[in-house]
């Protein structure tokens, strides 16, 4: 890892470099989640597969989370400046290429292009730090979290808006002229100031964890499709996941300095913060996956206001990390973790009561209680993170932390579009076993034609993917309930002095 990067901004502004820092915080953020509500759109202009959907968002992700792990050597060899710089140059050509793309597989690739601008949110976060006074640092790191989430949390409904009035390649047009002002305002007032020494990166430790989760990540994703290990591919991405983090393992076990120093895993609190962070990543970003699809194929709501009705989900995420991250340190953090896991998981068993009958009133209510929750895990999970652990590891515990929370999300997306498929299929049997055209006939006495019978079997096909919609949610609601216990293991943060 690299020494802490000096830089510094150019007199008077403070305030605009802040204000660009922020925004492409949100930019970032907000082009996770932006494709959500136009799914259907792009799904059907680039004959995108159902088991490919999953990768508009797990590509970006895997590239984000893998280019932020060398962000801090990045910069320290090359300067903060320039590193920005060309992160942001980079984001505005996927986001070109997103545009452009006319298959599904230029579109994917364009997606991992743009996540590989990665070091945009950390160095956003740095840059911010260094333009304040050391008094206000607890109020900009709020400030960033709240841009950061509330960017996933819009995402939807911008997107839903735009794909709607004006197509979806739109919905990356959004970002251009924020883009244009971060690069601008950077170019003219930050200032470039090299690191003094930057020690070597472990790019082999790197190398090793990354080809272990690709590999993990393939498997899930084209096992479905590829029948498993009746293929060769699948074979070949099994093997690369168990090498990849086999080496990892040895590599860390058997070397003193590498990107996951071993004196991070062992301060307690941050490692059961990592599990319960990965969780909830688990959890945030598959729901959107979900429930996006879920209302606009199966309850036939339009792009747009498939939209709409995730901010209210947003607006209580935003609301109770506000409200949590008020809350007095000499406070127990404990119990605002059970709360917030409770309301998550509350909030996953009401979306078990989904039905095709439902109004919006469900969705919102479900999406309110869950954005309340995460709100308030959030918050507490970084006191139960870093509240006993070195000073000087915390910014190599913030990036184990993200990391765990970014795959988490991949992971997650990957495991509910597998079971959702699968189970979609079981279901359709089962269903429609007795559906034959003999059968039919003798309940409703007649005749029934292969235009009545298609149209049955699209009812039978609706149902289950209806039943499988809400096993999925199902899986969510454990992901988090199993976590719950994990909180009465942490330990009570240090006395601060």
């Amino acid at each position: 890892m690299s020494t802490p990067l000096p830089s510094s901004t150019a007199p008077g502004g403070h305030h605009a470099i802040a204000a660009a820092a922020l925004m492409a915080t949100y930019m970032q953020a907000v082009n996770i989640s932006i494709p959500n509500a136009a799914l259907p759109h792009i799904q059907a202009t680039l004959s995108m597969a159902n088991d490919e959907v999953g990768w508009v968002f797990s590509s970006y992700i895997a590239a984000s989370a893998v280019t932020m792990s060398i962000t801090q050597w990045l910069a320290g060899r090359y300067g903060r400046k320039v590193v920005y710089q060309a992160a942001v140059t980079i984001f505005v050509l996927g986001l070109a290429l997103d545009a452009l793309a006319t298959t599904s597989i230029q579109f994917v690739l364009a997606r991992i292009l743009q996540g590989t601008s990665g070091p945009l949110a950390p160095l956003s976060l740095a840059i911010l730090l260094e333009a304040t006074s050391p008094v206000r640092h607890a109020r900009m790191s709020l400030a960033w979290t709240v841009c950061s989430l509330l960017g996933i949390s819009s995402g939807p409904a911008i997107g839903g808006w735009l794909s709607e009035y004006y197509g979806w390649p739109s919905i990356f047009y959004f970002s251009l002229p924020m883009t244009g002002f971060i690069f601008l305002t950077m170019a003219q007032l930050l200032r470039e100031k090299r690191a003094e020494r930057s020690r070597s990166f472990d790019f082999f430790g790197l190398t090793t964890f990354s080809v272990g989760m690709i590999g993990l990540q393939m498997l899930l994703d084209r096992g479905e499709r590829l029948e498993w290990f009746a293929s060769t591919e699948i074979w070949i991405e099994a093997g690369a996941s168990v090498l990849g983090f086999y080496l990892f393992i040895v590599h860390v076990m058997t070397t003193k300095e590498h990107f996951l120093r071993t004196a991070l895993f062992r301060d307690r609190n941050l490692v059961l913060s990592t599990v319960i962070s990965f969780a909830l990543g688990f959890v945030l970003l598959p729901t959107l996956a979900l429930t996006s699809p879920m209302l606009e194929e199966l309850l036939n709501y339009p792009v747009d206001t498939t939209g709409y009705m995730t901010v209210p989900r947003g607006v209580a995420l935003v609301g109770a990390l506000v409200l949590t991250s008020l809350v007095p340190a000499q406070i127990d953090y404990r119990p605002f973790l059970v709360g917030g896991m409770t309301l998550v998981v509350y909030a996953n068993w009401l979306m078990l009561g989904y039905s095709p009958a439902m109004d919006w009133r469900p969705v919102v209510e479900a999406g309110l209680l869950q954005g309340a929750g995460l709100g308030m895990l959030l918050p507490a999970l970084a006191r139960a993170a870093f509240g006993t652990l070195d000073p000087k590891l915390r910014p190599e515990g913030s990036a184990l932390i993200n990391l765990s929370r970014l795959y988490g999300s991949t992971i997650g997306i990957a495991v509910v579009q597998l079971f959702f498929y699968a189970n979609t299929q079981a279901v359709h049997v089962a269903l429609a076993k007795n559906l034959t055209p003999y059968r039919v006939a003798a309940y409703v006495g007649g005749s029934v034609g292969k235009p009545g019978l298609a149209a049955l079997n699209g009812m039978v096909t609706r149902q289950a993917a209806t039943v499988a919609v809400i096993d999925q949610f199902e899986i969510l609601m454990f992901a988090m309930l199993v976590m719950i216990p994990l909180v009465f293991f942490l330990r009570k943060p240090r006395p601060t002095g």
